[in-house]
Parts: structure tokens; sequence; C-alpha cells
């Protein structure tokens, strides 16, 4: 009776997660090269005038979008964390950490690390107050 109102217990097969594109040695050369001159740029505008900050800003938000694409996920959440201390923004770094913090509590949890779940659950809800200092501040 009322068969319509049973889910279908037929399990759906289960939708591949699509893969990133792999990158090329040329590719990749050509980021390690765009870290180094980021790097240099930063050296360079801390030392001119270290009160740039929304400059400096966005210089460490492209040096994380950068290492997060060569798969350097640790130096990515550290350039990507500085760039937020310096100018706090919703931009694509923001989006990138919060998707690499969410990566991290991910892999914390398969392996059981609860403090590693709880260490980055606590970082995403700190993006969460940074979205909203931003939107209602308007910083």
């Amino acid at each position: 009776m009322f068969g319509f109102l049973k889910k279908n217990k037929e399990k759906q097969p289960a939708k591949p997660v699509p893969e990133e594109p792999q990158l090329s040695e040329t590719e990749q050369e050509q980021l390690k090269d765009q870290i180094e001159r980021i790097k240099i740029q930063v050296k360079e505008l801390e030392a001119a005038d270290p009160l740039q900050d929304a400059e400096l800003a966005k210089l460490y938000e492209s040096l994380g979008l950068a290492y997060e694409k060569l798969s350097q996920v640790d130096e990515a959440i550290l350039a990507l964390e500085k760039s937020l201390d310096l100018k706090l923004s919703i931009g694509d770094g923001y989006k990138k950490l919060m998707s690499l913090y969410n990566a991290k509590r991910a892999e914390a949890a398969r392996n059981g690390d609860d403090e590693g779940i709880e260490k980055y659950m606590n970082k995403m809800d700190d993006m969460r107050q940074i979205a909203k200092k931003v939107t209602v501040g308007g910083k």
C-alpha cells in the first residue's frame, strides 16, 4: 500500500568525484616562478613600506593560491591566513582557505583525529566570523 511513498531501495551508483586536472611540468614550473616573484615583491614591499597591508594581503593571497595549485597545502594555508591577518576579505583566497580547512577536517575525521577535527572546525568558525565582519562591518 502506498508504494509510491516508499523510497527506492536500490542503491544508486556513487557519482564519481571529478578529479582536478593535473598540471603539466611547464605549468608547475610557471607556478614556481610566480611564487618566487611574489616572494620578492612581498620582501620589497615590506622593506619599502610595511604599512601597505592591503597590497601585501593581495600578494599573500596570490602566493597562497599558487601554492594550492601546486598541492602545497600547508604553505597555501599559511599564506592565505597571512593575507587575512593583513586585510579581511571574502574573495578567492577566503574561499580557498575555507575549502582547505574543510579538506583538513575531513582528513582528520578519516584518521580518527579528534583534535584535528576540532582544530579545523574552530578555524572554519573563525572564517564565518570574518565573513560576518566583512559583510556587516563593511571592512
